[in-house]
């Protein structure tokens, strides 16, 4: 409690799933503000309503991170609010799921856009207030499919993407006190999961060393961790939250 106590946050696509859940956890930290950016603008004042009925601690504003101009404006609407931006959670994302031979080049490009460029044009949008106040923590999503995963060659290559900005946005950013690191989830259990045939999921489950699925509240945690000055000395890091699905024996 009261890790995040006058820091203002942004989580992109927060309007449920791990997003929801980051913010409801750096609200019980104290976060003096958080905004919501969501293609679904509706999902997001919905989520917004619900964890902050009186509308002073979140806002919710419609955002497409495939595109620099909608960033740009969203986060002009989150700076009039709130004046500055101390933590920055890059969470939107889609998938578009195909076999390499049978993928459309629009539907990589599509994904690259979305997790590649949208976590690139967020950043660009706090960078310069960050190394200014010399104080800042960005926080991106990536993923175990990052190491590969198939059916998912633009997914995998857009979460590779978002791992190497991460070291090197880091290595820019270090003098200025501003952290960079990414989270990698396993399998969470999200509506997403909720399309995989039960089968096939009791073997996913069963080739975790936990023997379960991750919460969202656990992913969370971690990007509690490393959204607050406990981390202060962490930075240009993936850390893997999956369970031990990917240890290598």
């Amino acid at each position: 409690m009261g890790k995040l106590t006058n820091k203002y946050a942004v989580v992109t696509g927060a309007g449920k799933g791990i997003g929801r859940a980051i913010v409801e956890r750096f609200l019980e930290d104290n976060v003096a503000g958080v905004a919501i950016l969501e293609m679904d603008i509706d999902l997001a004042n919905a989520t917004a309503k619900e964890l902050d009925p009186t509308g002073n601690r979140v806002i919710a504003v419609k955002c497409n991170v495939a595109s620099q101009e909608e960033v740009h404006n969203a986060f002009e609407q989150v700076f009039a609010k709130f004046g500055r931006v101390d933590i920055l959670v890059n969470n939107a994302g889609i998938t578009r799921d195909s076999m390499f031979h049978k993928m459309p080049v629009d539907m990589a490009k599509l994904v690259m856009d979305v997790h590649f460029y949208g976590t690139f044009y967020c950043c660009q949008e706090v960078i310069p207030g960050m190394r200014d106040r010399a104080y800042g923590k960005i926080i991106n999503i990536s993923s175990v499919s990052a190491l590969g995963n198939v059916g998912q060659c633009n997914y995998t290559a857009a979460k590779s993407a978002i791992e190497g900005f991460t070291r090197t946005l880091a290595l820019e950013s270090g003098r200025k006190n501003i952290t960079v690191n990414a989270i990698a989830p396993g399998m969470i259990d999200t509506d997403i999961l909720k399309t995989i045939p039960e089968d096939i999921m009791k073997q996913k489950i069963a080739a975790v060393p936990m023997q379960r699925l991750g919460q969202t509240s656990e992913v969370a945690s971690v990007a509690s961790f490393l959204a607050s000055d406990d981390s202060s000395w962490v930075t240009g890091n993936v850390i893997l939250c999956c369970g031990g699905q990917k240890i290598k024996a």
